[in-house]
């Protein structure tokens, strides 16, 4: 990646609110999250999480895509550019396992679903083209830094049904709190970061509820 240096305090500021956003608000935090992550989840379950993550983020453009298209070159650039190579082998990653665990199980409400899905979806890409300096960036290194843990769902998923499962390319934690240091010009960029974060945790907290209540209704049918 494209070297820069970091400011100690903006690091210790923006660098900060979004690992404490992650920690809090987080995919790993949702409590429906981890029981799909397990070895020992239902088939019918993790088959409905993996279709739902690509529909949510395995199409092409995605956020990253987005944002860096309107990312001015500069000192963030060469993670921008990083982060987006490294999700495309995420997002055909994931289209391969969504092959490989089958088609939907049967849910009522399917119809209402997607629709709920692509909607959050959209609302990623508004984030993305957000003319506010700093929402974009806060929504990348969110989706960038939670995909960690959506990850640990995607390595379960792909052992249990045979997908080799290359190691992730994505900029590193470190790499990350760099380009958000390099990024916070200002106590204002630094809240618009926290707020696109915020959004991005929200749609991911949206998705893993969505799941849960599907499970719901299966188990009701």
């Amino acid at each position: 990646m494209t070297g820069f240096s970091a400011r100690t305090g903006q690091m210790a500021g923006g660098w900060a609110t979004l690992q404490t956003l992650i920690d809090a608000d987080g995919s790993a935090a949702h409590p429906a999250f981890a029981p799909l992550a397990r070895s020992t989840a239902l088939a019918r379950d993790v088959a409905d999480a993996v279709h739902a993550l690509c529909l949510l983020h395995g199409r092409h453009p995605g956020l990253l895509d987005h944002a860096l298209r309107r990312q001015p070159k500069g000192p963030c650039s060469g993670w921008f550019e990083d982060a987006v190579a490294g999700f495309a082998a995420e997002r055909a990653l994931v289209a391969r396992l969504t092959s490989a665990v089958g088609p939907l199980p049967s849910t009522p409400g399917q119809a209402e679903s997607e629709a709920t899905i692509l909607a959050q979806r959209h609302a990623l890409e508004t984030l993305a083209a957000s003319d506010r300096q700093g929402v974009a960036m806060g929504a990348s290194v969110a989706l960038v830094l939670d995909w960690q843990a959506m990850r640990v769902l995607v390595e379960v998923a792909a052992e249990r049904f045979g997908i080799p499962c290359p190691t992730s390319q994505l900029p590193s934690a470190a790499e990350s709190a760099m380009v958000v240091a390099a990024a916070a010009a200002s106590p204002s960029v630094e809240r618009a970061m926290a707020f696109g974060a915020q959004q991005v945790l929200a749609q991911h907290r949206g998705l893993w509820s969505l799941l849960e209540a599907r499970a719901s209704a299966r188990n009701r049918a």
